[in-house]
């Protein structure tokens, strides 16, 4: 299983941009990534870009939810895209899409 996190700037936006696959293994990895990156560059908006992700169970739902809790802290906001149908349906059923300061892009 191969999972990755690649980085970018558009102004006070930083895109997390994931791909392969998110579970219990990978997830910590991921987390750990994305949180520097958030700790350093004090964006506005995180985006979190799941278009690239081919799998993911629950800890892909931590995952965001964790950032949403750190980011709120941050006065920054999260958006996530990229969804495909079954990974949307997961956050649907898990809830996440109803946490303030939280945007699921179509």
């Amino acid at each position: 299983m191969q999972s990755s996190v690649e980085f970018s700037e558009n102004g006070r936006e930083l895109t997390a941009s994931l791909a392969g696959e998110i579970d219990h293994h990978l997830a910590k990895e991921q987390r750990e990534a994305i949180d520097t990156m958030l700790f350093q560059k004090k964006p506005e908006l995180l985006v979190l870009d799941f278009s690239a992700v081919k799998f993911m169970d629950s800890s892909g739902i931590g995952l965001i939810i964790g950032r949403v809790d750190i980011a709120e802290g941050m006065n920054c906001r999260i958006s996530v895209r990229g969804l495909s149908k079954t990974l949307r349906k997961l956050v649907k059923l898990s809830g996440v899409e109803k946490l303030k300061n939280l945007t699921i892009e179509d």
